[in-house]
């Protein structure tokens, strides 16, 4: 399989470009996107693909819009038969697209964090506090903390997103808002992480997005995929070490072991790399549709 990493859909402009996703602009009320094969790391897009990522991607979102039932979503369709035209006539949309409403976006990454990790471990290290919360002494890499916490981030055309505490969302959004966004972002954590426990994966984080409809906050963009959330294998977990997780870790890892200063253009990602990553990808969607799957079942 060939990696998709850009569509051209005739007669039709991208609205956007990111570092994945394509937005389709379809009218004043909805939206089109477009999962792309695109990987990016370190803030780069590279020149290779993951085939079949934009896909999975895609199916993993849809798998769980349709299950969290308790804050409605942005999704309208997700057939692309269904689309309009000439959306509805491009077959390379099958399985990676959605049309959506559109809404005005809230400009903070809502992040739910049950373990210690990433840039929460890096300010903890620094700060002893993650986004202005005081955490106890001696927590190690990796650990459970004793209840998920809400650390928000700025959202950054450019480079990292930049962790805040909630007082930066209320000072924007109000307190009402900022409070429904964290216990919100808090549920949707807590919901994924006890369905997952049974197939043997660990939801150590997730960030996820929301944004205005008719004054409501809803939930959009993807939700609890492996380029949004840190999943890791139970089995092997243990703390102080960064854990083995179903994402593009493994591109991560190899390009520290490359001459590649960060900053300039990306290099090629070998095939057995790409390889590796692809079957990542292809494992935690299985394991999340086989706990979907029972719950639909039951």
């Amino acid at each position: 399989m060939k990696a998709l990493t850009e569509i051209t859909i005739p007669s039709k402009k991208k609205h956007y470009r990111g570092k994945v996703r394509d937005l389709y602009k379809i009218d004043s009320e909805h939206l089109l996107i477009v999962s792309t094969d695109r990987i990016s790391a370190f803030d780069h897009v590279f020149p290779s693909g993951i085939p079949g990522k934009g896909v999975i991607l895609n199916k993993i979102s849809n798998l769980w819009f349709k299950n969290i039932t308790f804050i409605k979503n942005h999704i309208v369709e997700d057939d692309y038969r269904n689309f309009p035209k000439p959306f509805c006539q491009i077959d390379e949309l099958r399985d990676r697209a959605v049309l959506v409403r559109r809404t005005k976006r809230i400009d903070f990454e809502c992040v739910a964090r049950g373990y210690l990790i990433g840039s929460g471990w890096k300010d903890y290290k620094e700060t002893g506090s993650v986004c202005g919360i005081r955490l106890p002494e001696g927590i190690q890499m990796a650990e459970k903390l004793s209840a998920p916490l809400f650390t928000p981030a700025s959202k950054e055309d450019k480079g990292h997103d930049i962790n805040v505490s909630i007082d930066a969302v209320r000072k924007q959004y109000g307190e009402e808002t900022a409070d429904r966004l964290g216990e919100v972002t808090l549920r949707i954590y807590e919901y994924a992480r006890d369905f997952l426990e049974p197939a043997g994966i660990i939801l150590a984080d997730t960030k996820l997005e929301f944004g205005f409809l008719d004054n409501e906050v809803i939930l959009i963009d993807e939700v609890l995929t492996p380029d949004s959330s840190r999943f890791w294998e139970k089995s092997s977990y243990k703390t102080g070490a960064s854990p083995a997780s179903f994402d593009k870790q493994i591109i991560r890892d190899y390009l520290e072991t490359t001459a590649w200063d960060k900053m300039s253009p990306p290099p090629p990602l070998p095939d057995e790399i790409i390889a590796k990553t692809v079957e990542k990808y292809e494992e935690i969607l299985g394991r999340i549709e086989s706990v979907l799957g029972k719950k639909k079942q039951a």
